[in-house]
C-alpha cells in the first residue's frame, strides 16, 4: 500500500490496492490512514455494487441513509445525483454527514459512477486542524459546550431542498431528527481533539438560542473554512473516496451545469461520541 499525502493537514492518495479484495492487515492499514488523514482517495478501482456493499460490511457495518434515493437492486447504496437538467446538487455546502444522529455515521465510501466532463470536485476540511488553529481563549470557551444538530430544516416538506429541483428526488421528509453532541470531541480511534459543529446541521448551543449561538458558531466556522486545512478531490472514472465524518467537513462543488453526475454512497456505521 502506497500513501501519498494530498496536503500536510488533510487527505491521502492510496495506491497499490484493490478495494474489492482488501481485508485483514491491509484493510486495517487503510482504516488507520482514513482516521489520521480524514479522507483517502483510491484511483482505478474495479468495485461492483456487490463489492461496494461487501467492503462496507468488512469495514464494520452500514447505515442506510434515510433521505437519498436508493438503488432499487441494492438497498444499502444511496444514490447521490444531479441530472443534466437540474440546477441544485446534493451536498453543495460545507457539512458533515449524519451529525444529527444520536450515534453519527463513521464515514462514507463514495464511488464515482457518472461524471461530467469537468467539474464536480469535492472539497474536504480537517476538523482536527481547525481545532488546533483556535486561540487558547477560544479553546477554553468551547471546551465544555454542547450543540444541538438536526436535519429537519434541510429535508422536511418545507425545508431547503423542497424549495429546489431536488425536492421530488428525496425521501424521509416526514422524519424528525435531533441530537446533542460536544462541540469538541475526541476521535474514537486516534484520540485527537476535533471541532464538531458544521453549518448545515448545527443549530444552536445547548442552553442558548439560535441568535445567541450564531456569533460563536460563525467564529468556529471561519476557522474550519481556512483554505490551508482543505484539500480538493478531483473525481475521475473508477475513483473511490473514503472519509471520516468525525474529523472532516466536505463540500460538493456545483460547477457542471448541463451535465449529469451520479455517485454511489455507502454510509459506514459509527460509534458514540465523547468530549
Amino acid at each position: 500500500m502506497e500513501l501519498t499525502p494530498i496536503n500536510s493537514k488533510i487527505g491521502v492518495e492510496v495506491g497499490g490496492v484493490q478495494l474489492a479484495k482488501l481485508e485483514g492487515d491491509s484493510l486495517a492499514a487503510l482504516k488507520q490512514a482514513v482516521y489520521e488523514h480524514g479522507v483517502a482517495v483510491l484511483r482505478d478501482q474495479q468495485l461492483s455494487p456487490e463489492d461496494h456493499i461487501a467492503l462496507g460490511h468488512r469495514w464494520g457495518g452500514i447505515d442506510v441513509n434515510n433521505y437519498f434515493p436508493l438503488d432499487g437492486e441494492y438497498a444499502e447504496i444511496a444514490i447521490v445525483r444531479k441530472k443534466a437538467d437540474q440546477e441544485t446538487n446534493i451536498g453543495g455546502g460545507w457539512h458533515t454527514d449524519h451529525s444529527y444522529d444520536q450515534i453519527p455515521a463513521m464515514g462514507s465510501i463514495l464511488v464515482a459512477r457518472t461524471l461530467p466532463p469537468k467539474g464536480g470536485d469535492t472539497l474536504f476540511a480537517h476538523m482536527g486542524a481547525a481545532y488546533d488553529s483556535l486561540s487558547a481563549e477560544l479553546k477554553a470557551k468551547v471546551a465544555t459546550l454542547r450543540a444541538f444538530h438536526t436535519a429537519d430544516h434541510i429535508y422536511s416538506p418545507d425545508g431547503a431542498y423542497a424549495q429546489t429541483d431536488q425536492g421530488t428526488e428525496l425521501r424521509g421528509q416526514e422524519l424528525k431528527t435531533g441530537a446533542t453532541h460536544p462541540v469538541v470531541i475526541s476521535h474514537p480511534r486516534t484520540g485527537r481533539k476535533l471541532l464538531y459543529v458544521n453549518p448545515a446541521f448545527t443549530v444552536h448551543f445547548e442552553g442558548m438560542t439560535r441568535e445567541e449561538s450564531l456569533p460563536l458558531l460563525q467564529e468556529l466556522y471561519a476557522a474550519a473554512m481556512s483554505e490551508d486545512i482543505q484539500c480538493r478531490v478531483e473525481w475521475r472514472e473508477s475513483t473511490v473516496a473514503i472519509w471520516d465524518n468525525r474529523s472532516t467537513w466536505h463540500f460538493a462543488l456545483n460547477d457542471y451545469h448541463g451535465y449529469a453526475r451520479e455517485m454511489h454512497r455507502i454510509t459506514l456505521s459509527g460509534e458514540a461520541l465523547a468530549a
